[in-house]
């Protein structure tokens, strides 16, 4: 396990993981500087976005209106201000369809720290309801993502992690 912003490390991984936490303009500003948005797209083997990660492998955020890596079809959307944002703690997701949730119950309650959220699309792997459903997770091709912290989810998170490195 490395963490690096080197074009020829990230290429010869076989998995690679972008993290959350973080804003996405000065992440993608970040990511385009290095041109690693390029990069990124063209990777073959498992890719894995949690949180931001998840944010920024989408078209678009309304965060500081930010151009993301479109592999996704979805916008991200800030959560509507009569709501207690950010959504943080632990929060049930359901229509589980991906490889990530081999093992995995529809009742399990997962971790979520965010203020902004993926719409539902076509590929949307689970949802989550906060007051309206987003994309608890998503897949296309090798990319795969999750809005909640599967580091924080508790054994339930270790599960989705392993199940990524099973891919």
């Amino acid at each position: 396990c490395v963490v690096t912003d080197d074009e020829s490390v990230l290429q010869k991984a076989e998995k690679v993981i972008l993290p959350g936490v973080g804003e996405a303009s000065s992440a993608m500003r970040y990511l385009k500087e290095r041109k690693l948005d390029e990069v990124i797209k063209r990777l073959t083997q498992p890719v894995l976005g949690i949180c931001l990660g998840q944010q920024l492998l989408c078209n678009f955020s309304e965060e500081g209106n930010t151009t993301c890596l479109g592999i996704f079809e979805v916008k991200v959307k800030k959560f509507e201000p009569f709501l207690k944002v950010p959504h943080v703690g632990w929060n049930t997701i359901f229509d589980l369809k991906s490889a990530l949730f081999n093992g995995i119950s529809t009742d399990e309650d997962f971790y979520f720290v965010h203020s902004y959220y993926a719409e539902t699309g076509r590929e949307t792997t689970s949802i989550c309801d906060y007051i309206l459903p987003f994309s608890a997770s998503m897949e296309k091709n090798n990319f795969y993502a999750t809005q909640f912290h599967p580091e924080k989810s508790s054994k339930i998170g270790e599960q989705i992690l392993l199940n990524f490195l099973q891919l």
